[in-house]
């Protein structure tokens, strides 16, 4: 087989701007359906990028023999938050390879479940961790494994941007929970923003985390819902968290979509023993991207250019970044699928991971204590 067929769910924006052009220019896979209830929005994604199958009803679509990866791509509506963890487990119990955008499950304990029936399946999982697919990116990975920042010291992440400062631009959060008046926070950036950003410091580090202790944090309480009326929306907006690695190396996190500044707004740095690498990944002054490096001996950062073999099939000067981080995302997928190695990274272990260091700083916010992992037995209740 040298090339995959392909059935997605979802017809968004995410799926217009992203995933279907992900898949339209890799050279090993093939769309051959799609899925939305929005039977309209799915025939113009169709005509758009020449795919044959329209479905409204997800199972019909997963009962074709000749799919061979299933790629869900939703957002949760008011009657179906958690509609990601439904078809994931509906797709590989349909023996497809799936990618899935994140999270797979707002509870750990599920993806772990996800990824082991998927293991058991013979089946390959990939999750929609956009960033660690950035050209840049992925030369500061190839750099740390090749030893440049030598021993680890210390990984700082951001993710945030204002795409979401103003009271009167609706959240996803707030539309799942209008009127939402719980004294308790509910989490929502750290979900949505910080799990890229953990991605990237456990691949760095090469090392899960080991305890965290962190803080969510509501800025903007009352947005105006999709219906026009002003809503209490008690929703972490900002919040940031430091932890511990088992290798002995540190870490501080902050996202949020109340911070000033450009979209996607990334940034990584990391400290070691024999020097340091910071890359950004913000739209400004017509750049997408950028990696700067400095050594001991010459501790002014310098901008270092990222070689062309870290870019996709059919890049092209100012591509917008969600196209290219996702072909790279999903011809790496392709290529694990169609390789008979074991590899398969960005997972949906690394998201049951990532997910669980969500839990335990949620969990640490509530008790306001350091939180250790793995989760034990006594907190998994909360």
């Amino acid at each position: 087989m040298d090339k995959l067929s392909i059935g997605v769910i979802g017809a968004g924006r995410w799926a217009k701007n992203a995933h279907l052009p992900g898949f339209s220019r890799s050279p090993l896979s093939e769309i051959i359906a799609i899925c939305d209830y929005d039977k309209k929005l799915a025939e113009t994604m169709a005509k758009e990028f020449n795919i044959p199958y329209v479905y409204t009803d997800y199972k019909d679509m997963l009962s074709r023999g000749d799919i061979d990866v299933v790629d869900i791509c939703t957002r949760g509506g008011p009657d179906d938050p958690d509609n990601h963890e439904r078809l994931a487990f509906a797709a590989i119990r349909a023996g497809k390879h799936c990618l899935c955008e994140k999270p797979v499950a707002h509870d750990y304990k599920r993806t772990w479940e996800a990824h082991r029936l998927a293991v058991e399946g013979g089946l390959k999982t990939k999750v929609g961790l956009t960033f660690r697919y950035s050209p840049a990116m992925m030369y500061m990975y190839e750099l740390i494994k090749k030893g440049f920042v030598g021993h680890p010291f210390i990984f700082n992440g951001f993710e945030q941007n204002s795409q979401f400062i103003s009271p009167t631009e609706p959240v996803t959060k707030a539309d799942l929970m209008p009127g939402n008046n719980s004294t308790e926070i509910e989490v929502s950036s750290i979900e949505g923003y910080g799990a890229p950003i953990i991605d990237l410091g456990i691949m760095f580090m090469g090392s899960d985390l080991a305890k965290v202790t962190g803080m969510l944090k509501n800025f903007v309480p009352y947005r105006t819902s999709l219906e026009g009326t002003k809503v209490r929306t008690n929703i972490d907006d900002g919040d940031i968290f430091i932890g511990e690695f088992m290798n002995g190396s540190i870490c501080s996190v902050q996202s949020s979509y109340v911070a000033v500044g450009n979209y996607p707004g990334l940034e990584a740095r990391m400290y070691g023993s024999k020097g340091a690498l910071i890359c950004r990944i913000v739209e400004e002054f017509g750049k997408i991207e950028t990696l700067h490096s400095a050594t001991p001996d010459a501790v002014e950062f310098k901008q270092i250019d990222v070689p062309l073999r870290f870019y996709p099939p059919g890049h092209y000067e100012g591509e917008p970044w969600p196209s290219l981080f996702y072909t790279n995302l999903v011809h790496n997928f392709m290529s694990e699928i169609l390789s008979s190695k074991p590899e398969n990274e960005g997972n949906f272990a690394q998201s049951a991971k990532i997910q669980e260091i969500i839990n335990a700083v949620e969990i640490s916010h509530r008790m306001m204590r350091w939180v250790n992992l793995p989760l034990d037995s006594s907190l998994k209740s909360h």
